[in-house]
């Protein structure tokens, strides 16, 4: 039978934990703070932003969705990003992707200053990751971060194992790829270009979909051997309108050794790992 990695009681331990240390710095005059720039009204990023908020709020942590009209300029969009930056009350800032088509050229990872980029998408927190030099005030991208402890606290082993990762973007792939080559990986990265994909899936320990196409992976994508470790990033909706990931789950389960479900899997641990994220910089403001 499958182990199903959810992420319930690992969110709980953590959590505990997270409470812990907010109230810590509270004590020391330090507030944990999170700026969080939304600009639009997005469906799926006003379900984001408002859960980034109430977790956030469930630890301790101020969080302020900063709400900006969809047809902001880029001069007042990039005064209200120095602004944030500028306010030494505030520890930690994102952006809320997508953003509208006026700024969508905009390089959001070098926007946020370094100490605050909890996202992890500033090109000095990225090399950290890359040369494997991350230190305290470095940051790991919210989504890579969240799985890897998933798969850490659920005893996956990772050392030595055969990665393939279905996806290449700047927010989960490309990332992942190295965090997971610093734990002793070998990782595989594919994409929509990949020739022989099925052949290339069936035959790695650890297949981990972050392609946004709903149910996907099916079970021609799965070693008959059963022994595969299923990540699914997916965040979609199915056929009848119902949230599903990138791997059809019901054509999966019983063919692999463990797998993430969706909901309750990858995406609850992306908003901790923000969090993590957040009380850092609030103990790297404590130490200047």
């Amino acid at each position: 039978m499958s182990q199903i990695l959810h992420s319930a009681s690992v969110k709980k331990l953590i959590t505990k934990g997270l409470k812990a240390e907010c109230k810590a710095l509270k004590e020391k005059n330090i507030f944990p703070q999170l700026k969080v720039v939304l600009v639009g009204s997005d469906p799926a990023s006003l379900i984001y932003t408002a859960n980034k908020k109430k977790y956030c709020e469930k630890i301790g942590a101020l969080c302020e969705i900063v709400a900006l009209d969809e047809h902001i300029s880029e001069s007042d969009f990039l005064k209200t990003i120095t602004q944030i930056n500028e306010d030494q009350l505030v520890d930690g800032c994102i952006v809320q992707l997508p953003l509208p088509k006026q700024l969508s050229h905009l390089d959001v990872g070098s926007l946020v200053k370094k100490e605050k980029d909890v996202d992890g998408f500033h090109p000095e927190n990225l090399y950290a990751l890359m040369s494997n030099h991350l230190g305290p005030k470095n940051f790991i991208s919210c989504t890579p971060k969240g799985i890897l402890t998933l798969m850490q606290e659920s005893q996956i082993e990772i050392s030595g194992k055969h990665v393939v990762i279905v996806g290449r973007s700047m927010i989960v792939g490309k990332p992942l790829a190295m965090l997971l080559t610093n734990n002793n990986a070998t990782v595989t990265l594919c994409h929509s270009h990949t020739k022989n994909l099925r052949e290339i899936t069936k035959n790695c320990d650890i297949l981990i979909s972050a392609i946004g196409k709903a149910q996907f992976i099916d079970e021609t994508y799965i070693s008959p051997d059963k022994n595969q470790v299923i990540i699914d990033v997916g965040m979609n909706t199915d056929t009848q309108g119902q949230l599903c990931g990138d791997v059809h789950y019901a054509k999966v389960e019983n063919l692999v050794s463990a797998i993430t479900p969706v909901p309750g899997g990858v995406g609850p641990m992306t908003i901790v790992s923000l969090a993590q994220n957040l009380l850092q910089a609030s103990k790297n403001r404590l130490s200047l």
